[in-house]
């Protein structure tokens, strides 16, 4: 951040105070208040903390307004149409794009430590059956720990740079054991030959019978959503994640924080309950009904997977990810899928009614998503898990600058308390 050396005057009691502005490459300016309980006495209130910056950053900015998601300024659609994921996180980790060289020996240290510790086929077996994903995925991610204890020391650069890539190479696999566990099947281990998104697909879908061949067109589908949700600024489970990383938590623990704040339905669920939408509404002969009900204002009913609380205008991941879907529906049709169906249906309604189009109600990423992973065969149980190893980039870039942050404090947010004032205990015979 940049000081501009403007500030606010803020009048309290017949006191002024001068606050700090601080001016940022881009966005809003920011007040500095840093200094304002001890000068003042008080301090402000922001439930949900959407007018408070906690943090300055370099790594992800977004303009909700214009429906821009910059990565290092790179824009979203650029890096989705001509990257591919492990540049992406190269990227985010780094700050530059990397050489043809560092791109290699980057894709190499990641490829190298996609298996996982022996013994942790054994931890999962601890796991009921039908146990959600995302609860196995808390758990073993939090036993990280205890399996790679010598990369757990956040004061070592070294330490801290193999826990990123172990983070990054080893959750597409816990997560792809966590799928196999839940449907009794074997685990896959993981194959150098194949790409990141190719080698989930073939832990996920093979099977030890026969062989799997992964078609580029999912894959190439399975590595934009993992582009396009890698990071996305300070959100719930990354403030979360920094949050716990303020204390000098470990880095496993620090992600498994944020994979169970990612779990929240208002979070990470959210193409799951576009899904659950979809089924809802069954039939294309349905969609005028339930499109009805979203316009009835006394009706509770809302369609997700549309309009987004950040971007006002269209989701720049949407538009990326829309090309994949139609090429996913293409190559795997959608005759036989009602689901499918009435989710084209829906989306060409919504993309032409004027309604949707005036309250810029358009289908965002999550829509998309969810069509292309239950088009490839995916349970809704899976969607949130398969975002957890797209954001895990994100996270471990956010823990990685914040360690390095000079600024770094422990985080104790402020309350405003409304409870009792001091009371006198009361013997247990006389109340």
């Amino acid at each position: 951040m940049t000081d501009t050396k403007k500030s606010a005057t803020l009048s309290l009691n017949g006191e002024s105070y001068e606050l700090p502005i601080f001016s940022p490459t881009a966005g809003p300016d920011v007040l500095d208040i840093r200094k304002l309980y001890a000068q003042a006495g008080v301090f402000t209130y922001d439930p949900g903390f959407t007018s408070t910056a906690s943090c300055d950053s370099t790594i992800t900015f977004i303009d909700g307004n214009k429906g821009e998601l910059l990565h290092r300024g790179y824009p979203i659609d650029q890096l989705a149409g001509k990257s591919h994921y492990l540049e992406v996180c190269y990227l985010l980790l780094y700050g530059e794009l990397p050489t043809a060289t560092q791109l290699e020996d980057f894709e190499g240290r990641v490829t190298r430590h996609t298996m996982v510790h022996e013994q942790m086929h054994n931890f999962f077996r601890g796991f009921r059956r039908d146990a959600h994903p995302m609860a196995t995925l808390v758990g073993v991610v939090g036993a990280m720990s205890a399996f790679y204890h010598d990369s757990t020391d956040i004061s070592d650069p070294w330490q801290r740079e193999v826990a990123s890539i172990r983070l990054i190479a080893k959750l597409p696999t816990i997560a792809a054991m966590a799928y196999k566990y839940s449907i009794g099947q074997p685990f896959v281990y993981p194959r150098n030959d194949l790409d990141y998104a190719a080698n989930f697909l073939h832990m996920c879908f093979s099977v030890p019978a026969e062989d799997y061949n992964v078609n580029p067109i999912l894959a190439r589908a399975m590595d934009r959503i993992f582009t396009l949700h890698a990071d996305h600024e300070q959100n719930a489970s990354t403030s979360t994640v920094r949050l716990a990383s303020s204390s000098g938590a470990n880095p496993f623990a620090c992600v498994a924080a944020g994979i169970a704040c990612l779990w929240g339905p208002a979070h990470g669920g959210a193409n799951q309950a576009c899904l659950e939408m979809l089924k809802e509404i069954g039939t294309v002969d349905r969609i005028p009904e339930f499109i009805a009900r979203a316009k009835d204002k006394n009706d509770p009913f809302r369609l997700m997977g549309f309009g987004h609380r950040v971007y006002k205008n269209t989701d720049p991941r949407a538009t990326v990810l829309k090309q994949s879907a139609d090429e996913v529906l293409e190559l795997l049709g959608i005759e036989d899928n009602p689901l499918l169906q009435v989710a084209k249906e829906l989306e060409q309604t919504a993309l032409h009614d004027p309604y949707f189009i005036d309250k810029k109600l358009f289908p965002n990423v999550d829509f998309y998503s969810g069509i292309i992973l239950e088009a490839m065969g995916f349970p809704t149980s899976m969607f949130t898990p398969i975002f957890t190893v797209a954001r895990t980039v994100g996270w471990v870039s956010q823990w990685k600058e914040m360690i390095a942050d000079p600024q770094n404090k422990i985080g104790r947010p402020r309350q405003l308390y409304l409870g009792e004032t001091t009371r006198n205990y009361t013997d247990i015979e006389n109340r």
